[in-house]
């Protein structure tokens, strides 16, 4: 059964729009990547930071041979502190370059489901269903689209919000803060978004 001639122009039209939504995800997954990347050693040096001001509450400086520099437990002190509140800005820094992959996938597969919203009516059921040689389906496609969103959306809330829950003073916090982002990770999804754009790769290169 061929697909109407009605239909493929409008064909045409979306899937220069698939294409680019799929230029879109693939370009930030990598930035999303490189940004995880950089925080990784970010969180370690957090909770470091942490065990060192416990270190330092634990110690009893006026008990030691320290004791002889009066101002050094406050110097200390402010150090950490410092140090603590450069990496909280750093960290910080990274979840606005997550939100902007967010955003910009978002965007991305927002507009392209409101196209073929706007024009089921040039499309039939076939011209979204059947695949080629070159091209999975659009249906798959937009399926995939779909999931990617989610997957990024889902992960920017969860890492947003543990990093609203950490602060300066709260060292149990700061301390189980890297194994908590790392627990986020979620290998299954990203790998699944990866061996998605080996899918599309040659539909993505053709004009």
């Amino acid at each position: 059964m061929k697909t109407p001639e009605m239909s493929k122009p409008a064909l045409t039209s979306r899937h220069q729009t698939l294409r680019k939504s799929f230029q879109t995800l693939e370009g930030n997954q990598k930035v999303w990547k490189s940004v995880l990347a950089d925080c990784s050693p970010l969180m370690g040096s957090l909770g470091n930071l942490a065990e060192q001001s416990r270190a330092l509450s634990n110690v009893q400086i006026s008990n030691t041979p320290l004791r002889d520099f009066p101002d050094l437990e406050g110097r200390l002190r402010f150090k950490l502190s410092q140090a603590t509140d450069t990496v909280l800005s750093k960290l910080n820094e990274n979840t606005s370059s997550l939100q902007s992959v967010r955003d910009s996938i978002s965007n991305q597969v927002s507009a392209v489901f409101q196209l073929y919203e706007q024009n089921t009516d040039s499309l039939d059921l076939l011209a979204v269903t059947e695949r080629s040689a070159t091209a999975p389906s659009v249906s798959d496609m937009l399926e995939w689209l779909q999931d990617a969103e989610r997957h990024y959306r889902q992960q920017f809330l969860r890492r947003k919000t543990l990093l609203l829950t950490l602060r300066a003073d709260d060292l149990s916090l700061l301390e189980s803060a890297p194994k908590r982002w790392n627990s986020l990770e979620c290998p299954g999804a990203e790998d699944h978004i990866t061996d998605t754009l080996c899918k599309v790769s040659f539909f993505t290169e053709s004009q």
